[in-house]
């Protein structure tokens, strides 16, 4: 980790920054949450909602992580992250004080000025709270900005929601509307069972002043566009993240080359209509 210390530069993308692990937090069985502060004396990392930065564990990899955190709280970095693989597993495995490197923030944010004005509704499925969630806090942070805020979420059992405790504060909020469900209920759930776009059921919108956010699975978002365009919401103002194949976060590897777009350089955020036609197509 010295070399890493070392190696960074102000002006280098490609080379990461050291942090340091303040705590990491269970969120489910395969979830945690990290939050991290620069180790190198700065005391802030500013960022938009919907950026991602590349975590690199020294001897292991390197993944690219939405940011999960506040971003009217740039003095700590907080990544929510699903352990599937070896570098997030290794993360996972982080003590309080270790050091990783970061590169970032990279890439397109929510769109959330747009709505100002309007009414926004998000929908989002299981670990897609987490890339999300940033824009939850500007929204909240800017109340008075926004109309009617609609939160549709699906995970697919009870054990699986993310942020319980932050979601059960919101729902007790008369403000926001949320929507929980799950796809396959244990004996203690007593709320909505089906897939998140069961939600949409009895929902009525106001097609000329919404705004819609999109994040999860690319089926859910290919469901959901299907029900916002029954409800007559026009394309044009649906929003998806989309987070194929990043490896290098600034569009020279080509990995996530997307048709003619790259994720990581272009995306992660899009409008919908820039990219529905390359969804669902395994390679492209």
């Amino acid at each position: 980790m010295r070399d890493l210390k070392t190696a960074v530069t102000r002006n280098a993308p490609m080379l990461p920054r050291p942090f340091q692990v303040r705590s990491c937090r269970k969120e489910t069985y395969d979830t945690f949450t990290l939050e991290m502060k620069p180790a190198n004396g700065k005391r802030t990392f500013s960022f938009q909602p919907g950026q991602f930065n590349m975590l690199y564990v020294p001897g292991v990899g390197e993944v690219p992580i939405s940011i999960s955190g506040d971003p009217d709280q740039p003095e700590k970095l907080v990544h929510t992250i699903r352990a599937v693989g070896a570098v997030t597993q290794a993360l996972c495995r982080l003590k309080t004080g270790s050091l990783i490197g970061v590169r970032g923030p990279f890439g397109s944010g929510w769109p959330v000025q747009k709505a100002e004005g309007g009414d926004i509704v998000v929908v989002t499925g299981g670990i897609g709270l987490a890339p999300l969630r940033p824009a939850l806090h500007a929204l909240f942070h800017h109340r008075e900005r926004f109309g009617r805020i609609l939160i549709l979420y699906g995970a697919r059992t009870p054990d699986d929601i993310l942020y319980r405790k932050q979601l059960e504060t919101w729902r007790s909020r008369p403000d926001l509307e949320i929507g929980i469900t799950v796809d396959r209920a244990d004996d203690g759930w007593k709320g909505r069972v089906g897939v998140v776009t069961t939600l949409f059921s009895g929902v009525q919108l106001d097609p000329a002043r919404t705004l819609a956010l999109l994040c999860g699975p690319e089926i859910m978002m290919r469901f959901t566009a299907v029900e916002l365009k029954r409800l007559n919401l026009n394309m044009d103002r649906v929003y998806i993240s989309m987070e194929r194949n990043m490896k290098c976060a600034i569009g020279q590897c080509g990995h996530c080359q997307y048709g003619p777009v790259f994720i990581c350089k272009d995306g992660p955020i899009f409008p919908y209509t820039k990219v529905q036609h390359l969804l669902g197509v395994r390679e492209v």
